[in-house]
């Protein structure tokens, strides 16, 4: 009679497995405990620099938001307007995009600094405002104007070295300037001044371990557009202090009032501009994280010094930009239409008067000076007409639980107890946003 075993075996192969568990627990155990310290640790740095960013305040107000109201949620404390139908991309360059990728020609890394015909198309938009030809050495590829920013700030940083900031302004360049450990000292935007840069404190503030100024114009937050009298005033005081400056462009063109618009890269002969800049803002692409670092400089002062030298050292080793974006940089350049950039500048103009007119109808709130550029305006918040909000960050906490709306509180890009107001959204919206606005001021108005 067969005698079947398998079984039997099984049986076997248990006993064995269950008279080891015991040691091999003892042993898991053992190789499992925890050492007396690990050898890692969170980077504080980190936390310091991200929590002075817009994107981190947003976040916080988001959270603050009232899940039980229904009605939506109105944004006017970010400068993306592509959410909007309204404000679309040019079919021009979408098509860009689509016979980059179409073509299967760029699929591959691109160099560190660009792809030449990218900075070659670059070079040509750029120079027609300038007195000085831009070639494409000069200029570099990086992801948005916010690598731009990075590249610019890691490259200058050094020990015991100061930049200095405008205030209020874009709140990045105190985080990446915090990450680099490079000190920053503010200069005021002096709003009774239609926001002017002080250059008395620049020149006060200034020492032999200052390395550069930042100018952002059209200017994000307060609105403005500086005149060339200014920046050339601007430009001759960092001559003097022996700086450079780094020309922010990123809202470049967007000007709509009586202030004619003109880039800081223009004065590159009195003294050395970084100018920064992007397709983000002008062709409302901010996802598709494409920007440039310039150097404008046609005395070759930067080359001298090696700042040419370290923005290539830094480059190669750091991300680049989308290959197929790149590609696609001069045929959006070349055959977006006039009639594109008319149209956002007028849709930016509608958008400023219907905020300006808005604002002051809320008696707690004015406005210095209205908006000529960009896609933000700062307003300046009256405590004293208010009853229960002691500072502008409880103000848009409650205005968010309250009101659904969504406003930057000045404290996030320097200027405590104002606001920033975006414009840069669906008339309706903003009409809207502006009308619970003001039915939250009212609501919270001291009693007479």
């Amino acid at each position: 009679m067969k005698i079947w075993m398998f079984g039997v075996l099984k049986a076997q192969k248990l006993k064995h497995h269950y008279s080891t568990m015991s040691s091999f627990a003892a042993d898991y155990k053992k190789a499992m405990a925890m050492p007396r310290k690990w050898g890692f640790e969170g980077k504080p740095e980190l936390k310091v620099a991200s929590g002075i960013t817009v994107r981190g305040v947003l976040n916080m107000l988001m959270q603050a938001l009232n899940k039980q109201d229904s009605r939506p949620v109105i944004p006017l404390g970010h400068g993306d307007p592509s959410h909007f139908p309204s404000f679309r991309t040019s079919p021009a360059a979408v098509s860009a995009i689509i016979d980059s990728l179409r073509s299967a020609k760029y699929n591959c890394y691109a160099p560190a600094v660009g792809l030449l015909p990218a900075r070659r198309a670059l070079a040509d938009y750029l120079n027609r405002s300038l007195p000085y030809t831009l070639s494409p050495d000069d200029v570099y590829l990086t992801i948005g104007c916010t690598q731009a920013i990075e590249v610019a700030l890691a490259v200058l940083a050094r020990p015991g070295a100061n930049i200095l900031l405008p205030r209020p302004g874009y709140p990045y360049y105190e985080a990446c300037a915090a990450y680099n450990g490079l000190e920053f000292r503010h200069f005021d935007l002096l709003p009774e001044n239609d926001w002017a840069v002080d250059l008395n404190a620049v020149q006060a503030l200034a020492d032999d371990n200052t390395v550069a100024m930042v100018i952002i114009n059209p200017c994000n937050p307060c609105g403005n557009v500086f005149s060339y009298e200014h920046l050339k005033k601007v430009a001759e005081t960092a001559r003097k202090l022996g700086i450079l400056v780094i020309g922010d462009e990123a809202y470049d063109n967007l000007a709509f009032g009586s202030t004619p618009y003109v880039p800081m890269r223009v004065l590159g002969s009195t003294v050395p501009v970084l100018t920064l800049g992007s397709l983000s803002k002008r062709w409302i692409v901010p996802g598709w994280r494409i920007g440039w670092l310039v150097t404008s400089d046609p005395n070759g002062i930067l080359r001298e010094s090696g700042i040419i030298d370290s923005i290539k050292e830094f480059l190669n080793l750091s991300s680049d930009p989308a290959t197929f974006i790149q590609a696609a940089v001069p045929q959006i350049l070349q055959n977006t239409n006039e009639d594109f950039f008319s149209k956002i500048i007028c849709m930016l103009r509608e958008a400023a008067d219907i905020c300006y007119s808005g604002i002051k109808e809320i008696p707690c709130i004015t406005c210095p000076k209205k908006p000529e550029g960009s896609m933000s305006v700062m307003v300046k918040l009256n405590l004293s007409m208010l009853e229960d909000i002691n500072d502008d960050m409880e103000f848009c906490l409650k205005l968010a639980k309250e009101e659904s709306v969504i406003v930057l509180p000045g404290v996030a890009v320097g200027l405590k107890n104002w606001l920033r107001i975006t414009f840069a959204v669906e008339p309706s919206s903003l009409e809207e946003g502006l009308t619970r606005i003001k039915a939250f001021c009212h609501r919270h108005a001291k009693k007479q």
